[in-house]
């Protein structure tokens, strides 16, 4: 969306009123908050000044949401900036961190956005904004990356991104740049999609659409692209606009679902993956309004997602 234009128990299949809207159905709430509590998510979001703000989301039963650190005028650029891939965050010492990922400047400038924070938000240094290509407009970015360890090199890089006519395509690093490894169709009524899964041979999303469902979509990293719809829930997912997610134990999610009409957000403890048996708790209404126009995540170097 451009900001110039525009240990998991079971599910018992509830749905909660909050107001005029609906949390998604089938999210029991959660009892057990000291298991949740040791999951977390780095929130990132735009503001409208041209920053950046992170958060931490915490997955206590109700969540618990630490105050915003704000970035001020990182983004004094002439162009829109839209589209966040996640971003790393990695210690540079002296309460300093160094963030970075991809970003879209105006109608499709593909950059990657590097900057060193100190420990209060502000910038360190002269943040690098390296182009990388044109003719990435549409409705989000979503980078993957699969590492076997910690100490190991990315043996795979992709990027996906839909259209604003719903066209979905994926983007391989071949080394010297990004190639085109396949464009689907089909998908156009999907609203978001957040990473859950990577693995030597596949990725995995979790996508809702307009109807309510949601949905894992698997795509395997053979060539030609050929993704895999797995219905999860069939109503009540509607209301969010975007979903951000966060790996929680060994193999299971976190997954934060905001809703940009009435700025609310509502945390999720998400299972292993396996289709409608997936379980899903409720962990209740994250505290505070999520004014901010894009979210996105921030993560470790080393980020292994085993959700699917």
């Amino acid at each position: 969306m451009f900001r110039k234009a525009f240990g998991l128990a079971g599910a018992a299949g509830l749905v909660l009123t909050l107001g005029p809207s609906l949390q998604p159905a089938t999210a029991a709430p959660a009892t057990n908050s000291a298991v949740a509590a040791a999951c977390a998510l780095g929130l990132g979001s735009f503001d409208s000044a041209d920053g950046v703000n992170s958060r931490v989301v915490s997955a206590t039963a109700p969540p618990t949401v630490s105050p915003a650190l704000n970035t001020p005028n990182l983004y004094t650029t002439p162009y829109a900036v839209s589209n966040p891939t996640a971003f790393t965050a990695v210690p540079a010492g002296s309460g300093r961190t160094t963030r970075s990922g991809k970003v879209v400047w105006g109608a499709g400038y593909l950059m990657e956005s590097t900057y060193t924070i100190g420990s209060d938000g502000k910038i360190v240094g002269t943040p690098v904004f390296k182009r990388i290509g044109n003719g990435w407009g549409g409705r989000f970015l979503i980078q993957s990356q699969y590492k076997a360890s910690a100490t190991s090199k990315p043996t795979r890089t992709m990027l996906y991104s839909q259209d604003m006519y719903g066209k979905f395509g994926r983007w391989t690093d071949v080394g010297k740049g990004l190639r085109n490894t396949g464009y689907v169709t089909g998908m156009s009524t999907m609203k978001s999609f957040a990473l859950i899964a990577t693995t030597p041979t596949y990725d995995m999303f979790l996508a809702n659409n307009r109807a309510g469902g949601l949905y894992t979509v698997k795509i395997p990293t053979s060539v030609p692209l050929k993704p895999i719809i797995t219905p999860v829930r069939t109503s009540s997912w509607q209301i969010f606009e975007q979903l951000v997610a966060a790996p929680c134990g060994k193999t299971g999610s976190i997954l934060l679902g905001i809703d940009k009409d009435t700025k609310t957000a509502y945390l999720y403890a998400v299972g292993h993956a396996n289709g409608t048996s997936t379980v899903i708790k409720s962990l209740g209404k994250a505290p505070g309004a999520f004014t901010d126009w894009e979210h996105f995540r921030f993560t470790p170097s080393y980020d292994p997602l085993t959700g699917g």
